[in-house]
């Protein structure tokens, strides 16, 4: 993991890297579920897929569609990418395409939306579907041909390293990294030989969408984590992830087994008008920042994020962060956090400290609207539960011929 090189080299239509998207298939966040599992945010993505794919014209034609059996789901995580929040990823959606240099590990990951009525909360109106569609035909080919004057790509890992010194923890708060992102790329976009009036409504998206690189950030985890899961040995986390229904963990020794728990839902403050019974269970797979170590577990490098998810000032941003690194085997000094004594942010999950100390994995996450199509209601964390990783001890002890009392 601390060894990973990162670099974004691409945006490309999701089905041109993803064979498995042939036909009627969405992708979706979490561990493997069926259309009659999820929760209204995934399967309102899921209504939107369908109707920006074509495949039906109305509401009621995608709903009877998706319960027809008709279309096929599967995990991002099987297919070496990552989705947030519902995580519904189709054909032609445009993907990050993030690959880890060290070894050629490909990652990819959909374009974040921007904020407000969005397709990763459930919403599926005609505003959605006109933004997904220009972000097909505009936003995506401009950015693929800004980074193919790039040689080699944009290093990732710059980018993080400065991010976290200005503020930044990778999931909930983007805004520094995001704004490097577009020092980046502005200039590449810029000289183009395109349309001026694509150029600037690509920089003015960009600079609009604070947490823009949050995506990208996944793309950059899932990179990493793919490229350790080749290490089929040990008990280090290589997936966190979420559905709506059960959070699922996979480690190394276990290769792809998922180990899952029913999901907690978030703790945290809601937006006005809005309360915990509105809340949905946790979903999505942008845990991904957590299993390398940012996000939740980088609390302490984001003091402005501390009142907003609800963890109090300071002094509980550092705590958090002090109790996160027991249950991780090292630093990764790649990251350093000055806040935090200049020390790296927190480096590989030992499953095996979670369940000695109890400590489980915090998770800084949005809260969607239980019911489809309303969105985001607000921000907070929430704490993986500790079954997932009993059951992977368990399973892994069982494996190497140990009795685990």
């Amino acid at each position: 993991m601390k060894n990973s090189q990162p670099f974004l080299l691409d945006v490309v239509p999701a089905k041109s890297v993803i064979p498995e998207l042939n036909g009627k298939v969405l992708l979706h966040a979490g561990p493997p579920i069926t259309w009659n599992e999820m929760t209204g945010p995934m399967q309102g993505s899921c209504i939107g897929a369908s109707l920006f794919e074509g495949w039906a014209q109305t509401e009621e034609e995608a709903v009877k569609l998706l319960e027809s059996g008709e279309v096929s789901f599967m995990p991002c995580h099987h297919v070496h990418a990552v989705g947030p929040m519902g995580g519904i990823t189709s054909a032609n959606m445009p993907v990050l395409v993030v690959e880890n240099k060290i070894d050629g590990t490909r990652a990819y990951c959909t374009m974040n939306e921007g904020i407000g009525k969005v397709l990763r909360f459930g919403a599926y109106s005609k505003e959605v579907i006109d933004r997904l569609t220009w972000m097909k035909d505009v936003l995506g080919p401009v950015l693929s041909q800004a980074l193919k004057q790039k040689d080699g790509g944009i290093n990732l890992n710059v980018i993080i390293a400065k991010a976290i010194t200005m503020g930044d923890e990778f999931h909930q708060r983007n805004i520094a990294a995001s704004l490097v992102f577009l020092k980046e790329v502005a200039p590449l976009i810029l000289q183009l030989d395109i349309e001026e009036s694509k150029k600037q409504e690509v920089v003015q998206f960009l600079a609009d969408t604070d947490q823009f690189f949050l995506n990208i950030m996944m793309a950059t985890g899932k990179s990493i984590v793919d490229y350790a899961r080749k290490f089929d040995k040990g008990t280090v986390v290589t997936t966190m992830t979420r559905n709506g229904k059960n959070f699922g963990i996979r480690i190394s020794g276990m290769g792809d087994q998922w180990f899952t728990a029913p999901v907690n839902t978030p703790k945290g403050l809601y937006f006005t008008g809005f309360s915990e019974e509105d809340g949905n269970p946790d979903i999505g797979d942008s845990a991904i920042t957590e299993t390398v170590g940012v996000g939740g577990m980088a609390m302490v490098a984001a003091p402005g994020v501390t009142r907003f998810v609800g963890a109090g000032g300071f002094d509980d941003a550092l705590n958090v962060s002090n109790e996160m690194a027991e249950i991780c085997i090292s630093h990764n000094p790649n990251f350093s956090i000055p806040t935090w004594d200049f020390k790296g942010s927190c480096l590989g999950i030992d499953m095996r400290k979670v369940v000695e100390t109890g400590i489980t994995p915090i998770i800084n996450t949005g809260i969607a609207h239980k019911k489809a199509g309303l969105g985001q209601v607000g921000a907070g964390t929430v704490r993986a539960p500790l079954a997932c990783f009993e059951k992977a001890l368990e399973a892994y002890a069982e494996k190497l011929g140990i009795v685990v009392d």
